[in-house]
């Protein structure tokens, strides 16, 4: 696809699952970050097409096996919440990913920088390079006690999603369910209030995505940093487990937070259908609604590419600025987009890593 229909600015993503497909050749067909690809969402030559200044780079341990039975219903669906992930398991798959990022970033020249603060944040944006932060999609890897979180920090990792759509040691994920609410389980462990205070002291963002309500609500009552939801949508629009309520929404605003939102069709219909011709003015909607009931200052992009089914109209990274456009379309005016496509992600990562 084509890159763009007018000039705007690089975009700054809250989520992708490409590292995931790198390290797996079954998932990515052994295609390299490099060298541009018919296959998945993101590489090197498709993020220069598109403005694609680079985001949180997934570290995400897949479950050893199928995660559960996709059970249509009238009206909806649901998926069984997935089994937990062995700590040792997760810990051997995060060390691997985080050596492959290693790797990329070393053979990159430049290209590909993986940032560790806002200092390096910024230059990184400055030189054009693709930047990535490194995201633990789900605690897993992090041992009960905290004991090494300190290495994690010291391998590079800047945020941490307490949980996926599974338990953890630390808290509770949202089973895939369309209609339902959020408010699908227990909130956080000790371990996970724990957690939360040991990623506010070490200057580590915390993300919400998949944790179900009451963690969220608790995670709220525990932090003096920004509440962060990296892809998401708005249930109002979409009543789904993985969407944020208004009162949530509120919180995140509140707290003076940000939602990415997510281009995951799913979560973006309002039928939670899975139907790829799903138009751009479904995503738009759900950014109106955002920006509307908080204002544009805590609403980003979240795409989740690499790890979900997006709309046929953005199609991979190429299709970013045909985002921005419908925002235009939409009354977005160009600080609006500056703040949608990086600002808001900069100023919340620089409050969380201070």
């Amino acid at each position: 696809m084509t890159a763009t229909t007018r000039d705007g600015p690089r975009v700054f993503d809250g989520h992708t699952d490409v590292l995931l497909d790198l390290h797996l050749p079954e998932r990515g067909h052994g295609r390299s970050f490099f060298e541009r690809s018919a296959h998945g969402h993101l590489d090197l030559p498709r993020a220069r097409d598109g403005g694609y200044a680079g985001g949180l780079f997934a570290i995400f341990v897949p479950n050893d096996g199928p995660v559960g039975h996709l059970d249509r219903t009238a009206g909806g669906y649901k998926v069984p919440l997935a089994p937990a992930v062995p700590p040792a398991r997760a810990k051997r798959f995060t060390a691997e990913v985080l050596e492959r990022l290693n790797r990329l970033e070393a053979a990159a020249d430049g290209e590909l920088v993986v940032v560790r603060d806002v200092d390096g944040l910024r230059a990184g944006l400055a030189a054009g390079a693709v930047v990535a932060v490194v995201h633990l999609e789900g605690a897993a890897a992090v041992d009960p006690d905290l004991g090494n979180l300190d290495r994690l920090y010291a391998a590079g990792v800047r945020s941490i999603g307490l949980t996926w759509s599974r338990p953890n040691a630390f808290g509770h994920g949202v089973p895939f369910a369309y209609p339902r609410s959020p408010d699908t389980g227990p909130g956080l462990t000790e371990a996970g209030r724990t957690l939360v205070r040991a990623c506010d002291e070490r200057g580590i963002l915390l993300d919400l995505a998949h944790l179900n309500e009451r963690g969220f609500w608790d995670v709220a009552a525990l932090t003096e940093r920004p509440l962060v939801v990296s892809h998401a949508g708005v249930h109002a629009i979409c009543p789904s487990t993985r969407n944020l309520t208004d009162e949530q929404l509120d919180a995140v605003g509140d707290s003076g937070g940000v939602v990415g939102v997510t281009l995951d069709v799913p979560n973006l219909r309002p039928d939670g259908g899975n139907d790829p011709a799903t138009p751009l003015g479904t995503f738009v909607d759900h950014v109106m609604h955002v920006a509307n009931r908080l204002g544009v200052e805590h609403v980003a992009l979240g795409s989740d590419f690499d790890g979900c089914r997006i709309p046929d109209a953005v199609g991979d990274v190429t299709g970013v600025p045909r985002l921005l456009d419908a925002l235009r379309d939409r009354g977005f005016g160009p600080a609006d987009l500056e703040r949608f496509a990086r600002g808001n992600w900069l100023r919340v990562l620089g409050e969380a890593w201070a």
